[in-house]
């Protein structure tokens, strides 16, 4: 049994330091970092997610601004709205919540993007900064991960990593960052051939593919670090008792709200691992942090401030 890498330490520590920042631009220069977020129709997980986000900016001292459009606008109507963003000074980051309506081309969405306000690291052009490794924005979830290894002091260089999932959200964008970082990547998905073996070679496993406890104890190498980034609800108390026993916590999630959250990995997989992020409690907290971040060096970038208030 190793220790557990818990997210939210880490994430306090990176927005108090964003905090701090953001009342010196505003003390400096009467600026702050400015993130919009654009949500299209009633999906209610994205409701959640841009709330969130907003509350961060909020509780940070960041500028802030939700524009909601219902789920049958245009595809040109959505552009348009994206171009008056890209347009505003005051706007730093902008944040398209996926996903979208089906009747809108998301890719070209994403496209439309000022490059140097995509604070979700999703553009072409962001995602080609990865592939060279020159500055750039990185997807949040994966610049989470490669930041809890760092600051737990797990090695990645010369390391074998394994990551199940091949989203650009997630595993291709991982797996490209971690390759910058010297580790030796595999990615893996639902054509891999032996998957528990491939895996169960891995110094770091990182599982992203969103399927409730896909990954067994097995599947993980003894001492092994394991990136648990799958968020799944489950409402079966028969399964919830299967995965973690009489646990007094899950327990109480399912009398007050319902349901509870697992991730991509079996908990058991605990036991073997070295070193294992918690569902929820892990990546989920850096994931806003890392907008945040984005969102501030976004604000640097636009205004050619190269380091940050000492």
């Amino acid at each position: 049994m190793g220790i557990w890498l818990e997210g939210k330490p880490l994430a306090d520590k990176i927005k108090e330091d964003i905090r701090q920042q953001a009342v010196y631009f505003q003390q400096a220069t009467g600026k702050v970092p400015g993130l919009a977020a654009v949500l299209v129709g009633d999906n209610r997980a994205s409701q959640v997610y841009v709330r969130s986000k907003e509350k961060a900016c909020q509780a940070l001292g960041l500028f802030s601004e939700v524009q909601v459009y219902p789920g049958d606008i245009s595809q040109a109507f959505l552009e348009k709205k994206i171009d008056e963003l890209n347009r505003r000074d005051e706007v730093d980051g902008i944040l398209v919540q996926l996903p979208l309506p089906a009747h809108i081309d998301s890719y070209a969405i994403i496209c439309s993007l000022s490059p140097d306000k995509d604070v979700d690291g999703l553009h072409p052009f962001s995602l080609g900064t990865i592939l060279t490794n020159r500055v750039g924005f990185r997807p949040c979830t994966p610049l989470g991960v490669v930041e809890i290894l760092k600051e737990n002091r797990i090695p990645i260089e010369g390391r074998d990593v394994v990551v199940i999932g091949r989203s650009i959200l997630v595993g291709k964008s991982l797996a490209a960052m971690l390759t910058n970082e010297n580790g030796t990547v595999t990615v893996c998905h639902s054509k891999t051939k032996d998957l528990g073996r491939v895996c169960s070679r891995a110094d770091i496993l990182v599982a992203a593919m969103g399927k409730e406890v896909f990954v067994k104890p097995e599947f993980v190498k003894p001492g092994a670090t394991v990136i648990d980034v799958g968020i799944n609800s489950v409402s079966d108390p028969a399964r919830v008792k299967a995965y973690f026993g009489e646990d007094e916590r899950r327990q109480k999630d399912l009398q007050s709200k319902g349901y509870t959250l697992v991730g991509d990995v079996h908990p058991a997989a605990f036991e073997r691992a070295g070193a294992m992020t918690p569902v929820p409690g892990g990546i989920g907290p850096l994931t806003i942090a890392m907008l945040m971040k984005n969102t501030l060096d976004a604000f640097k970038r636009r205004r050619g401030i190269k380091t940050p208030p000492s």
